[in-house]
């Protein structure tokens, strides 16, 4: 402050000076104290202003670091995973996914049980769509089981670069991008085990599937072999007349 007083007392004294040189000026002591003191205040004040509107400069550019986007992205890798996934369950051969279709399917191939008018090779016909079937959602749910080893190590990689993202985001829409993309990570790994699940599931199903027909079957081809006819009773037979 004293330095800023001397500094202030220069600038009159320069301003005066030539005045001086023409007349003799009287200088009133006190006033002149109180115009430094007044001066010392403005400039206080100024370099008050200077420093709220840096605060304000640093609060808005830290407003718009909280603004920034994540310069990430890992949607296109999740959809791809399951775009590949739901690919292979399209293309599963035997008994269609489709509820309606199923429904028919298994209506038609999987009856409760043969009768005496259904012929011996629809019978037969049946058992090789059974085995069949049965074929093609074990194949299906290996194919989705190769897929999901393959999805690993993009997940990997997806679940890193997400972490790097997160911790050096620079602003809380960053941070908050970065967490909702680890859980659609997270979301698109518990979507593909609830496929896996279901191709396991349904492999299991069209197995005992094809037991219980098989078991169908055999009861009405043994059914057939006894025939409808009066069965044969041993009885005693004397050859000898006696």
């Amino acid at each position: 402050m004293k330095k800023t007083l001397l500094a202030v007392a220069a600038v009159v004294l320069m301003t005066v000076m030539p005045s001086v040189q023409a007349t003799v000026v009287v200088i009133d002591p006190a006033n002149l104290i109180q115009n430094i003191l007044t001066a010392a205040r403005t400039l206080q004040q100024i370099n008050n202003q200077i420093q709220q509107l840096q605060n304000e400069a640093q609060m808005l550019t830290n407003q718009a670091k909280n603004l920034t986007s994540l310069p990430f992205s890992a949607l296109n890798q999740l959809q791809s995973a399951l775009s590949a996934t739901n690919q292979l369950l399209q293309q599963a051969q035997g008994l269609s996914l489709n509820l309606t279709q199923m429904e028919t399917q298994f209506a038609q191939l999987y009856p409760a049980a043969y009768t005496a008018s259904t012929p011996a090779n629809q019978m037969a016909l049946d058992a090789s769509q059974h085995w069949q079937n049965a074929l093609e959602a074990l194949r299906t749910a290996a194919e989705v089981q190769s897929q999901s080893v393959q999805n690993f190590a993009s997940d990997e990689q997806t679940l890193s670069a997400l972490v790097n993202n997160s911790q050096s985001a620079v602003g809380a829409l960053q941070a908050t991008q970065a967490t909702n993309q680890l859980l659609a990570l997270q979301a698109r790994q518990a979507i593909q085990a609830q496929q896996l699940q279901v191709t396991q599931d349904r492999a299991v199903a069209l197995e005992q599937a094809r037991q219980v027909a098989v078991h169908a079957r055999a009861a009405e081809v043994r059914n057939r072999f006894h025939g409808t006819g009066t069965p044969y009773t041993p009885y005693s037979v004397n050859y000898y007349g006696n």
